[in-house]
């Protein structure tokens, strides 16, 4: 599951999923703080933007660490959630709010794919994974037509794995992952047990939830590419979820 609060082929994601992620989302996100600092850090690497956008912001964490980072620059964070949008709000502060601004969207549809003004970055964390794959060929190639020349786009999300071996290493490894969440943050496992008895281990569960539609790693950065994007790598990898994109040709 993840961020995106919009209607998926199969299946629909309702306000109470994106309540039920704000509240877990702390232990169900394997290394978050690691994901959001690897974005921040590849995005400074290219030099300072001015204006980010990101597909579908959820509770804001993502959002804040931008504004923070990025000083001279304007976020546009965009939802189909309002409950996420609130909390995106919540989370970044009145301090940094004059650089938000916050809209309702759907991630599958084209109408947002015509950027005002070209962003120097789109992001996206756990979400993409509910467009089945030709919603995601077509999602990249609209962010490559919206991104300015040299901008990168730069997604975290959940990975298919490609085999039934894969499959078990990441139940495996995501359940390690929420168990140590719980017991750092909390010093018990309440919060590892909710994870657990909710079903949000995707790759454990027998019957998974059908707004999911994970994509394998490789189907995705071979889509980057189809796009057009340069530089597509992976920058960061664990418990069945990665961090990863490509850059739009500055000609």
């Amino acid at each position: 599951m993840g961020d995106q609060a919009d209607e998926a082929a199969g299946g629909t994601w309702s306000e109470e999923n994106s309540a039920t992620f704000l509240d877990i989302g702390r232990y169900a996100v394997p290394e978050r703080e690691v994901q959001i600092d690897t974005i921040c850090g590849l995005i400074a690497a290219q030099g300072e933007p001015r204006s980010i956008l990101e597909l579908c912001c959820g509770g804001g964490l993502l959002a804040k660490a931008l504004l923070e980072r990025f000083p001279a620059a304007r976020l546009l964070a965009l939802d189909g959630s309002p409950k996420m949008l609130e909390a995106t709000r919540a989370a970044v502060g009145e301090v940094l709010a004059a650089r938000l601004e916050t809209r309702l969207f759907d991630l599958a549809s084209d109408d947002w794919r015509q950027a005002e003004a070209a962003p120097q970055a789109v992001v996206s964390s756990l979400a993409i994974h509910h467009l089945d794959g030709p919603g995601k060929a077509r999602l990249f190639a609209g962010v490559l037509r919206m991104l300015a020349p040299g901008g990168l786009f730069l997604v975290a999300d959940m990975m298919l794995p490609a085999g039934e071996g894969a499959t078990r290493w990441a139940a495996r490894a995501w359940d390690d992952e929420a168990r140590r969440r719980a017991l750092e943050f909390d010093g018990d496992l309440a919060g590892f047990e909710r994870f657990r008895d909710d079903g949000w281990n995707y790759f454990s569960d027998p019957e998974p939830d059908p707004i999911d539609q994970p994509s394998t790693l490789y189907d995705q950065l071979s889509w980057l590419r189809e796009a057009g994007f340069a530089e597509v790598d992976v920058f960061w990898m664990k418990a069945g979820h990665a961090v990863f994109g490509g850059r739009k040709p500055l000609a």
